[in-house]
Parts: C-alpha cells; structure tokens; sequence
C-alpha cells in the first residue's frame, strides 16, 4: 500500500469529529422554536444544564467559542483598557484580534512560571500594578485565564493555583473571565466537576465541539444580568440563531459524553509514550493533546501526512489531537506507521 492509498489519521483538532447517529437522532427530533423572538425549548434547555454544570446562575448559548469570548471581553472591557492572559492563550493568539479590535482591550501576556499555562500569582501582581494610574495611562479591570491551555499543550490549572490567581485579581478589583474552551477535558483530567474550576470567576465560556462530538456551539455563562447583557451583543454580532435547538440537541447529547473523555486521554498518553520510544522529543500529555518537538518542523510535518496522519504546527512544535473518532487501534497504527515509515 502507497503512502496516498494510506487511510487518514486526523489528529489536527478534535474539532474534526463527526456527529455519530445517536447525536444526529437527537438533532432531528429536537423541539424547536424561534429562539430570537421567543425562545428555543431545547436551547433554554441547555442552557440551564450547562450553567448548572459550570457552576453559574445563567448561560447562553452561542456558535462558536469565539462569539463567546468576545461577548464576554466586550462586557469586560472598554476602549483604552488592557487586559491579562497567559502567554498564547486562545483570546490573544487565536481569535483574530478581536479582543483588541472589537472589544477595545489590548492584551499584555503572562509568562507560564508556574507550569505549562500558569503565571505565578507574583507574575500576575507585578503585571497588574497599580490598578489606577494617572489619567493617561491604561486600566487594567480583567484578567483572562484559560483552562486547559490549548498552546501548552492542553496543560491544567488546577483549583488551588487557580484560586490563588484569582484572589490576586480580586484584591486588585479585577473582573475573572475563564475560556474554559476544553473545561470538560480539565474536568475529567482531574477527576473534580467543572464547577470546582469555576470558583471566583465572572464569566466563563465552554464548548461541546472540543472533544464531545457535537458539530457546533458553545456557551458563556455567568450572573443572570450578565446574560441578559450578553443576549444583546450576541445579537449585535450575528448570533441571534433561529430554531438553534437542532444544535442544541447535539450540544445536550455531548454533555452526556463528557466522562468519554478519560479514554481519549489516555490514547494521548499512549500515543505520547509511543513516541517516545521512537525517539521523538515529546511533552507529557495532561489531557488530549500531545506536542512532539522537531529540529525540521515543516520536514517532520510533510513526512507524517506522506504516511496519511495529518497534524498541525502549533507554537514550533508539532500537535497531535486526540479525540472521540480516534480510537486505541488508531494510535497503535500510528505508532506504527512511524515505525516502519509506513
């Protein structure tokens, strides 16, 4: 067999999955109704499952975990203001500056001190500074964290550093916003529910098409009043989606599948191990994505789709996304096809 007639292994993103017939069912006998005048059972639905879930008073659901942030941001936000983050995190590198070129902040990155995807508090009270300098200079009112961190790697903060990050923006009267994009993954990762990596945040936002299988949609969730406000500006930004409960459906079947994601973590594992065996420079995977560490990266990533496993560069290193249609056998054949070079 060629390296072309090689069947595909897809570790790009598990944005890549495909909604398996269960979710598609559900989809097609979603209750639905005009969710902009009215309201969509099935989205009301979600939304309240998902608030509850993430330990918040309201949610709201949204196309994309973009939207969310941004929603979330312009609330956050005014023009002139800064904003924190870790270092390559999703707000900054990843969503088209529209933190800065539509929600008004400019974002100054974090150093990861304290691991993969985690400033120190110290890092973060030296960032902050003082709150409110002369008039000229710019405010700093929010802090973004993000959990896991895509670009470390899926790395985790756990609840205790995450606690302590937050009461550091809070002393100083920051508002908190979690892209919690993978939150589900963290979740599992750590064996705690996703409320216990909500403690103390303002907003936050979290995805069913990261890993779950649902083909779209995401919520931002927070007070009731929080809400209310985001509604708006999910309207302003082309959001206001009609009978969005045929999506919906499929967001409610992926948060039935959240506990999947253990075997998915431990295909990363292996798939990390193996590569290791091979030689290959590779980070430890804390959730589902593993990043391997070339001299050559543009050659390494052309060798690897010659052997039909397509990756993606993601901060110089290669990046292998585990996910729901991959499966143990797929990562043996992998490690395989690596091997013997197909």
């Amino acid at each position: 067999m060629t390296s072309r007639s090689l069947p595909q292994i897809d570790f790009r993103s598990d944005t890549v999955t495909r909604p398996d017939d269960v979710m598609r069912q559900a989809m097609a006998k979603a209750e639905v109704g005009d969710n902009v005048l009215d309201g969509d059972p099935t989205v009301g639905a979600l939304e309240q499952r998902a608030a509850k879930l993430l330990g918040m008073p309201a949610a709201l659901w949204t196309p994309t975990g973009t939207m969310a942030n941004l929603i979330a941001l312009s609330s956050h936000l005014q023009r002139g203001d800064r904003f924190l983050a870790p270092r390559g995190a999703h707000v900054i590198t990843d969503e088209l500056g529209s933190a800065a070129w539509l929600a008004g902040g400019m974002p100054e990155p974090l150093e990861h001190d304290a691991g993969p995807g985690r400033p120190t508090p110290e890092t973060l009270s030296a960032a902050i500074g003082v709150p409110r300098g002369p008039y000229y200079a710019m405010r700093t009112p929010l802090l973004c964290l993000e959990n896991t961190h895509n670009t470390a790697g899926g790395a985790v903060t756990p609840p205790d550093e995450h606690a302590q990050l937050v009461a550091v923006a809070k002393e100083a009267g920051l508002t908190v916003h979690l892209d919690g994009a993978r939150i589900w993954h963290a979740s599992v990762a750590l064996g705690i529910p996703p409320a216990a990596l909500t403690v103390g945040v303002d907003t936050v936002s979290a995805c069913f098409s990261k890993g779950l299988g649902a083909p779209v949609g995401s919520v931002v969730a927070g007070s009731t009043e929080f809400v209310e406000k985001a509604r708006r500006m999910r309207q302003m930004l082309g959001g206001g989606i009609r009978q969005g409960g045929v999506l919906a459906a499929a967001c409610m079947v992926a948060l039935d599948r959240i506990g999947d994601l253990a075997e998915t973590h431990e295909n990363a594992t292996r798939l990390a191990t193996g590569l290791a065996e091979h030689g290959w420079e590779v980070n430890t995977p804390e959730t589902n994505i593993v990043q391997v560490t070339a001299p050559d990266l543009e050659g390494r990533l052309a060798w690897l789709a010659g052997l039909g496993i397509r990756t993606l560069p993601s901060s110089g290193r290669i990046r292998f996304v585990a996910h729901r249609d991959l499966s143990a056998a797929d990562i043996e054949e992998t490690l395989q096809r690596v091997k013997t070079g197909g």
